[in-house]
């Protein structure tokens, strides 16, 4: 193997690999990712593009390496998502969405050393990607809504989301509870 690949690629036997946070982290940050959500696009339209509470889901889901914690924080962010947003679709759409990506976040990190920083982009810009996809699929699908899909845009957004993502995450990182 390369270099790089020994670097990325890292093994979890013997080993504890779950990141520790005190326990009002979670809930604290993830609300503060929900609300910064709802409101913020109310006075700084420009923000709109920005997807916290996916972001938030993401980074824990990352770091407790634990497939189940992963899709219960993406569920009960999706919930809260769903139960706050001003939306003509029933509740339950991003919980569905946002459990997925949960739990594929931590799948991926149970193979993958996360604390690498262009990987946290690709990893951000792919479900950022893939969140979008699976609500057009679920708008599409479960609720006949019809309307296309607008790549270019929701590409647009991938990519600042993955920006945002990168020194967010370092700023998660600083609430790890020490060892």
């Amino acid at each position: 193997m390369s270099q790089y690949s020994n670097q990325v690629l890292i093994d979890h036997r013997g080993k504890d690999p779950a990141t520790k946070f005190k326990p009002v982290v979670m809930p604290l940050v993830s609300l503060a990712a929900i609300l910064f959500w709802v409101y913020v696009p109310m006075f700084f339209q420009y923000l709109s593009y920005l997807e916290l509470p996916l972001l938030v889901t993401v980074y824990f889901s990352l770091m407790k390496h634990n497939q189940i914690m992963g899709t219960l924080s993406g569920a009960v962010i999706g919930l809260v998502q769903d139960a706050l947003a001003i939306s003509q679709y029933p509740l339950g759409m991003y919980g569905i969405t946002k459990t997925l990506v949960g739990y594929f976040a931590s799948s991926l990190s149970l193979r993958f050393d996360v604390d690498n920083h262009m990987l946290r982009f690709v990893v951000a810009l792919f479900f950022y990607l893939f969140h979008s996809l699976m609500y057009w699929v679920l708008t599409s699908a479960l609720l006949g809504q019809s309307g296309g899909f607008a790549f270019p845009e929701v590409l647009l957004a991938a990519v600042l989301n993955a920006a945002t993502a990168v020194p967010l995450f370092a700023i998660l990182d600083k609430l790890k509870q020490r060892a």
